[in-house]
């Protein structure tokens, strides 16, 4: 329990930028890279707006043999994974191949293969049950196309948990770098903006339908309607303390709380597991609410959910809550990749000392009076931040990370 797992490596594609630099700048900016679907004809769909990646083409990024068998969403993956080694400064083959994992977030399951075979199903006729199987096979695949591709063979796993999955794999990374893996891939990231992928979001009732990019997702705010989808996300670089400071690796920071919980039965009357979430992660980092300086919130931008969360966020800390921010205003939400998004979100507030803004938002709806940080970004001295995430079907996850204790 002595090994310390930080994070020397941040690699993403997400809407309004590709890599770490280009979407922090951009953020900070408060540039959105929410607008029409333009991937397929979104016209007669009550959903008419996403994040979309943009400016990114597989073949530059992607060894061509495995772009017809893998899809988007692993695609942007293998990207972010190999940016964030080199971030890193990281090379695997200086790495004994057991000693490396990759531990990331599903939670699409490849759709936009699964589009395909459907497509196919009209014209070449495969059975239905080989689209689910592909579908399925799609679960693990970026998972296992990063290992494969860096020839990373110690524990590897995939965790669904929708948007809460993210912080999932950060905990599992954590866990596994105390326990001798010397150093883990973790993240997550989708794409599911295909006629299938949007249809099966739609279900879940919780998707925006407005068609302003500058109003469509109020997470807190007064006029939320639901939330905007989006693709993308972002892979970390987890080692230990110890041997990243031997090679001279830069440290963005340490994961040093996380915690799970899950929501009770509905109509139970009993209260969500967010808030508890919350206060065992802290206090597995060994901290108080006191010392958490921002919170990087779920933000569902559904109005109930929302009161919820910001209730949470009073209980955990009082009339001092620290300021709340949600940059996913600007680029939807990931799915398995928002949380790992917001993961890094984080570690970048910490290395330069300032929030990122959540736009779009003027008035808060009453019920949700939380110092959500608006309009501009906001300089602070930020040691420790905390980010939550909920899944559908009642995940929570929350996880600390904090400046590395020899640089505080």
């Amino acid at each position: 329990m002595s090994r310390t797992a930080v994070v020397t490596g941040i690699g993403i594609t997400a809407p309004n930028g590709l890599g770490t630099e280009e979407y922090w700048a951009a953020t900070l900016a408060g540039r959105s890279g929410i607008k029409e679907i333009s991937r397929f004809d979104a016209s007669g769909y009550p959903v008419r707006l996403a994040g979309e990646v943009s400016g990114f083409t597989a073949a530059e990024h992607i060894p061509s043999r495995l772009i017809p068998q893998t899809d988007h969403g692993t695609h942007l993956g293998l990207a972010a994974a190999a940016w964030a080694l080199q971030d890193a400064g990281a090379d695997p083959a200086d790495i004994p191949e057991y000693d490396m994992a990759v531990v990331t977030a599903s939670s699409s399951g490849g759709t936009e293969f699964g589009q395909r075979e459907i497509e196919r199903l009209w014209s070449k006729g495969p059975s239905w049950v080989g689209a689910y199987q592909s579908i399925a096979w799609f679960y693990a695949a970026t998972t296992g196309q990063i290992s494969i591709r860096h020839g990373m063979r110690g524990p590897c796993g995939v965790i669904c948990a929708e948007q809460a999955g993210g912080l999932d794999a950060a905990g599992q990374a954590r866990q596994l770098i105390r326990t001798g893996t010397r150093l883990v891939v973790t993240g997550g990231s989708d794409a599911s903006l295909c006629p299938y992928g949007v249809s099966a979001q739609y279900s879940n009732g919780r998707l925006s339908e407005a068609t302003d990019p500058g109003r469509a997702y109020l997470p807190f705010g007064v006029g939320a309607s639901g939330y905007v989808p989006g693709e993308g996300g972002a892979m970390l670089i987890v080692e230990n303390a110890e041997d990243a400071r031997a090679r001279g690796a830069h440290v963005y920071g340490e994961i040093a709380g996380y915690a799970a919980t899950f929501d009770p039965r509905p109509g139970s009357g009993r209260e969500p597991g967010l808030r508890r979430a919350m206060e065992l992660a802290i206090a597995d980092a060994g901290q108080t609410a006191s010392d958490v300086d921002v919170i990087f919130a779920d933000a569902a931008g559904v109005p109930e959910l929302d009161l919820q969360e910001a209730a949470a966020i009073r209980a955990v800390f009082g009339p001092g809550a620290p300021p709340v921010t949600a940059p996913k205003t600007m680029t939807g939400r990931l799915y398995a990749g928002g949380a790992a998004l917001d993961l890094a979100g984080a570690l970048l507030a910490i290395r330069d000392g300032v929030i990122p803004p959540t736009t779009g938002v003027t008035d808060l709806e009453p019920g949700c009076e939380i110092d959500l940080v608006r309009g501009a970004p906001r300089e602070a001295g930020l040691g420790t931040a905390l980010v939550v995430a909920r899944g559908h079907g009642g995940f929570n996850a929350a996880v600390i990370v904090r400046k590395e204790r020899s640089s505080r």
